[in-house]
């Protein structure tokens, strides 16, 4: 017996599920956009078994609906989904990346007897849209499920049997706890990134050579800042309580670093910043709240055509890399040149290869 599956929304999130959802067996996989283009492209690339034009009926069909939108489009969807006939058993989960919202928009779907399971796979890419998604972006990423505390295990089973075609590591949080969570390691960090450059920005008029420095170790602890403005701030605004929170106790956290400079005690100062290294050392190394990129700092020597004579040893053993740069700050870091890749074995595999053709010192960090 074929399961049906509809993805609604094929960006980069919807897209990626789309694509992993095609892998299970007896399974067709349809999906619709709001976006006449994103179809259009869906079906060219062969993201879905089928596009479809007319969501409500496909949704009738579907065994399970999955939607990739973002949350306040998601709880749109939700309120249509009222009206429209669906399959007894019907599985209906999304991918936003707050969850209490959802959950209780879900309450309204659980009235009605009808099966809503909260999901979050945190994995992304710097790219966006339908032609970035990729097979496997949620590879050993975390996928958060937030069922109901009563919700039937053999629909969450249903849901976690074509969710493990992801290949992420899949596990059920409450709602509130997971919005908490996030908000500690993803959300509040897309604050202190974003005032970071803003600080960074009030310089410039005194001291523009500050931002040419910044290219260095600053650029890396801020890249989040680069993320989609629009989506921070419906995240920030759905998390709201959460964030103020944390900007509390990060305001405590600044209180104290604050205490430890006007002591002037060295060995006080050298304590914290040593506690923190502990810390962040024993941090997992697997993809967390973050789009993850593995850098390798290579340090080249500088002569014409060196940077394509590593690309190009790259692209001889089919090495593909997501990004490329020059340093020329580099405070702490070794290396002038940043090569990005997708996974911690893609560079492992670089690392190999430049060092069979070169003698470049290379750094991983």
């Amino acid at each position: 017996m074929t399961r049906n599956v509809l993805v609604i929304g094929l960006g980069l999130i919807g897209g990626s599920i789309a694509l992993s959802c095609q892998k299970a067996p007896q399974t067709k996989v349809f999906g619709y956009d709001i976006q006449e283009k994103t179809r259009e492209s869906a079906a060219t690339l062969n993201i879905v078994h089928e596009v479809v034009e007319d969501v409500k009926h496909a949704a009738s069909i579907a065994d399970i609906i999955i939607f990739g939108t973002p949350v306040n489009a998601t709880i749109h969807w939700m309120e249509e989904l009222k009206q429209w006939s669906l399959k007894p058993g019907v599985v209906i989960t999304d991918t936003g990346s707050t969850k209490s919202l959802i959950m209780e928009k879900a309450l309204e779907l659980k009235a009605r007897g009808i099966t809503f399971i909260g999901g979050h796979p945190m994995a992304g890419s710097h790219k966006s849209g339908v032609t970035a998604a990729r097979q496997y972006l949620f590879e050993n990423a975390y996928y958060m499920l937030t069922p109901f505390d009563d919700e039937d295990g053999n629909q969450i089973i249903k849901l976690e049997q074509i969710l493990k075609f992801t290949l992420a590591k899949i596990v059920k949080v409450d709602a509130h706890d997971h919005d908490h969570m996030t908000a500690v390691v993803s959300h509040f960090p897309h604050i202190i990134a974003a005032s970071l450059v803003h600080q960074l920005n009030g310089e410039k008029a005194k001291n523009p050579m500050t931002s040419l420095l910044a290219a260095g170790g600053f650029r890396d602890i801020t890249r989040i800042a680069s993320s989609n403005p629009s989506i921070w701030r419906d995240i920030t605004l759905q998390n709201r309580n959460e964030l103020l929170d944390q900007l509390n106790i990060w305001q405590e956290e600044m209180d104290r670093v604050r205490s430890i400079l006007m002591k002037n005690d060295d060995k006080l100062i050298e304590t914290y910043f040593a506690e923190a290294k502990n810390v962040r050392d024993d941090l997992p190394t697997t993809t967390g709240a973050f789009y993850t990129t593995y850098d390798l700092y290579v340090d080249i020597p500088d002569y014409p055509g060196v940077i394509s004579e590593v690309t190009g040893y790259l692209a001889e053993d089919h090495i593909s890399i997501t990004n490329i740069r020059i340093l020329e700050a580099r405070e702490d870091i070794f290396g002038i040149l940043v090569i990005s890749f997708q996974t911690s074995e893609i560079r492992e595999k670089a690392v190999l290869c430049l060092q069979q053709r070169t003698k470049f010192e290379m750094y991983i960090a």
